[in-house]
Parts: structure tokens; sequence; C-alpha cells
């Protein structure tokens, strides 16, 4: 595949600072968001590895945000590619050694050469192969190297989710992201309050509806950015929206309370709703899925034997254990193979290989969330993730769309 390379931000050093550990027993300090900050993990890492951690657990913007600002305040940076590049700018974090990853032949394609299957599609946006591995000269791109920004961990392809109640006798409507703009739904759709990601489900449904063309649905320029803020706002003044959530809580207890029948939707809002008996659903777009990607970084000012232990906690991450955790929430690891030893047999049939539940399964708490002979939507895991449309993606005027999603929001 052709060569992507990022050139945002100068070269990498390490900004020397001692260790702060005092005490015996490491104390690590994981910055991050609810996506993987689950006290489930922190209590079997910190069994695991003999160590205390302390997790901060913030939305997208505040963890970004601390992270540039207070490279101190932490030790790993558990986020997403698509919020990677400013940390990565303003030197928050350090290149990533994979000599010292024991998995790392063992992550899947998707991340380290950009598709699943060669006849797959990269995805427009902030592909993680784009900003995955440390150029000679400092800069991010898909050229492999020894050294990378992030270890990718967890991810998934996102689609709207409906009530099927809503739909009954017409599941047309929710074959494609316009399904969003349609009045059908008018008062009871629902987007995510997070510009890099809500703004790519506007993308998809405007498009997809035909109402804009963009030259980069992964891009786009302040021309767009207006034009298709200035649509939604109309919606919204009519009364379109439902409104607009922030976390898996907010979006659960919307769909749960019935103002919103159709909209942005996590797999751990799916989840939930599911042990509550409400039949909801995630779509399959034609136009294909939103994906993102998470992973690990490690703070700039690691040094000595916190940077040790830090590399301990990325290795714990990719030995299969924390993926089967993430995999009852509906979100994917990136060592596949890994994961398989530690979900049943029914678990890995219905999560990963697309196949109907042969049984009730658990969700993360242990109460049932999947009743036998449910089937995902979208099929297996490499069918999902060879039909991705875009990714969630920090765009060139990322600053510009964020004050205008702001006036949409607010």
């Amino acid at each position: 595949m052709n060569e992507l390379t990022i050139k945002r931000g100068p070269a990498r050093s390490r900004l020397a600072a001692p260790a702060s550990q005092t005490t015996e027993r490491a104390t690590l300090r994981i910055l991050g968001t609810e996506i993987t900050l689950l006290d489930e993990i922190r209590t079997r890492a910190e069994a695991d590895l003999g160590i205390r951690i302390e997790f901060d657990c913030r939305n997208f913007q505040a963890t970004q945000r601390q992270a540039a600002r207070s490279p101190d305040a932490f030790d790993i940076y558990d986020q997403c590619f698509h919020n990677l590049d400013i940390v990565w700018y303003w030197r928050a974090v350090q290149a990533i050694d994979t000599t010292r990853i024991a998995n790392w032949n063992e992550v899947s394609e998707l991340t380290r050469e950009g598709v699943i299957r060669p006849s797959a599609r990269v995805g427009r946006g902030d592909a993680p192969v784009t900003r995955l591995y440390v150029q000679a000269d400092g800069a991010l791109g898909s050229r492999v190297t020894r050294h990378i920004s992030m270890l990718p961990t967890v991810h998934n392809f996102d689609a709207f989710a409906y009530d099927e109640r809503a739909v009954a006798g017409h599941p047309e409507r929710v074959g494609s992201w316009k399904a969003l703009l349609d009045p059908a739904f008018h008062g009871r759709v629902a987007l995510v309050d997070e510009p890099a990601i809500g703004i790519f489900d506007a993308v998809l449904a405007a498009e997809s509806a035909g109402l804009m063309r963009f030259a980069d649905t992964g891009n786009l320029s302040v021309e767009e950015i207006d034009a298709l803020i200035d649509r939604l706002l109309v919606l919204k003044a009519d009364g379109h929206f439902a409104g607009f959530w922030q976390t898996v809580d907010d979006a659960t207890r919307m769909m749960a309370d019935g103002s919103m029948a159709l909209g942005s939707m996590w797999s751990p809002s799916i989840a939930a709703l599911k042990q509550r008996k409400i039949p909801v659903r995630q779509a399959v777009p034609a136009e294909g899925y939103r994906a993102w990607h998470g992973g690990l970084s490690l703070s700039a000012r690691l040094e000595g034997r916190l940077l040790d232990v830090a590399y301990e906690y990325l290795n714990w991450w990719l030995s299969g254990w924390p993926g089967a955790v993430v995999a009852r929430q509906g979100y994917y690891m990136s060592v596949i193979d890994r994961i398989r030893p530690h979900l049943s047999a029914p678990e890995w049939d219905y999560w990963y290989a697309g196949l109907p539940a042969s049984v009730d399964l658990p969700g993360p708490g242990g109460q049932t969330s999947i009743k036998a002979g449910s089937i995902r939507s979208g099929g297996s895991y490499w069918d999902r993730a060879a039909n991705i449309a875009v990714w969630n993606t920090t765009m060139d005027e990322h600053n510009y769309l964020v004050r205008r999603w702001v006036e949409l929001v607010g």
C-alpha cells in the first residue's frame, strides 16, 4: 500500500525526569476513558502484575487535553489513535519499542498493515496504520519501523442502533446511514457529543441521503463543515434531534426511556439494553462502518523501573484475558488468537465468528445479555473489519470543527 505519513510534530525526544516511585510496590497512573478503564481490568491487572493501578477516567476531549498539558500527571495514555496527534506533537508520549512487546507479531493486520484482507478498503480518516510507526524524523507514518506510537488494543466497527419496535415492518429504513435524517424518526434521533466521532455519523448520513458530497469524508474543509453544521442546526431547530449524549450511560438511558429510537450508540449500551429486554439492534449500513481503534501510549517522562512496569502492563493487555473481558462488551482486541482460549466456544462463535449464540451469553457483569439464537449484526469480525467507511478522525480543521460543534450541541 502507499505510504501515508503525518508530519504534524517535531522529532521525539525523551524528557529526562526521575521516576516518582517511592514505594517497593509500583503504582501506574492510567489516563483514559470509560471504554477500557474498567474495575474488572484494574483488579485483575493489579493481581497479575503485583502493582497498584490508579485510573483517571475522563471523556475523550478532557483526556486528550490532560495528556497534552500535563505529561507528568500520567504514566500510560489509554486512548484512541484519532486522539494521538496532539499528544505526540506536544511530546507528551514516547515511542514504544516493539522488541519489548512479546506478542507484537500477533497483532492483527488491520492495525499493522491497514486492512484485514487484501480486498478490504482501508477506510477514510485516521486509520491506525497512518500514525502507527515512528519514522526516522520523528513523524508518524505507515512505513514499518521498530518503534510505534501507540500499542493497538481495543477496537470496533460502529454504526447507529435502533429500537426494533420503531422500524417494525420497515427494515429497509435502517439499511443506510441516511436513517439518521429520516423524517420517520423525527424527534427521536440522538448523536454522540464528540466532534471527532459524531461528525462522521452526520457526514455519512448526509452523503448517503444525497444532501451533500464531500471531497474527503475523513477530512472536511471549513466550507464543508459550515454547510453540514448549518444543515444540522436547521434540523435541530425543527426538533429532529432528541439530544446529544456524552457517556454510555446517557445513551442507554435515552433509548431505555424512549426518548431515542435511533442514533449513535456503542456496544456497551446495546449490551445493557439487551439485559433490560429492550429490543435494540445495531444497524449494518450499506456504506460501511465508522471504525475506531484504541491503544496504550507511554508517558514521555517514564524511565527506569517504572518504564519497565509500564511495559509489563502493555504486554499484559495483549495476553488474552483482557480481550475476553472487552469482548463481552462487544469490542474486539488486536491479538485475536490470544482471546479465543479465554472465551467459551459459544462466546467465540457469537462475538468473533458471527454465528448464532448456541446458549445464553453473559455480559461484562455476568448477567445474560445475549439470548440463545441471537446473531451479531454484520457477521464475523473479519467481515465487519473489511467494511469500514471511515475511521474516527481528528481532521486538519479540527479546532474549527469543535467551535461549530459546540454551537450545534449547545
